[in-house]
């Protein structure tokens, strides 16, 4: 067999659903460290209804640093928490929650080793609370059957 690999590229497709704006539910929560040294809190999101329900959507990242927070708390409102005053919240409290979401396709390149990764991700402002007539603490049904808590890694 003779094959000409030259044109193929070490690509990573991580999509498992097209991009556009979805009811998403955060299914995990990992705690981190920025490289800043503040807390980041990474959160798995998967789909919360229609037919792609149950599957990965995206990751995304809460970084708790000074420039980070104004974001954290754009994310914290679009899942159901009260952010007018002071908050104390636990990554954990943040796992069943669901939102309006919006992912966007990205393409990571590492010059270095050849490899390139399509996935998708969340802007800045990608974030909303699901439509007003239902809560965002409460996901639609067939987002949450079956699902436990997961153990942090």
């Amino acid at each position: 067999m003779q094959y000409d690999f030259s044109q193929i590229t070490d690509a990573t497709d991580l999509r498992s659903i097209p991009a556009g704006v979805y009811p998403l539910r955060v299914r995990e929560v990992r705690e981190g460290k920025a490289r800043d040294g503040s807390a980041r809190w990474s959160l798995r999101l998967e789909v919360a209804e229609g037919e792609l329900a149950g599957r990965h959507a995206a990751w995304d990242s809460l970084t708790w640093s000074e420039r980070g927070v104004h974001r954290v708390r754009t994310v914290l409102a679009a899942l159901g928490f009260q952010v007018d005053g002071t908050l104390a919240v636990e990554p954990a409290e943040l796992v069943g929650r669901c939102a309006t979401v919006e992912l966007v396709e990205e393409t990571w390149e590492d010059p270095q080793r050849g490899i390139r990764r399509d996935q998708l991700t969340v802007p800045y402002r990608g974030w909303s609370a699901l439509a007003e007539a239902r809560d965002s603490t409460e996901c639609p049904a067939e987002a949450t059957a079956g699902v436990e808590a997961l153990e942090p890694f």
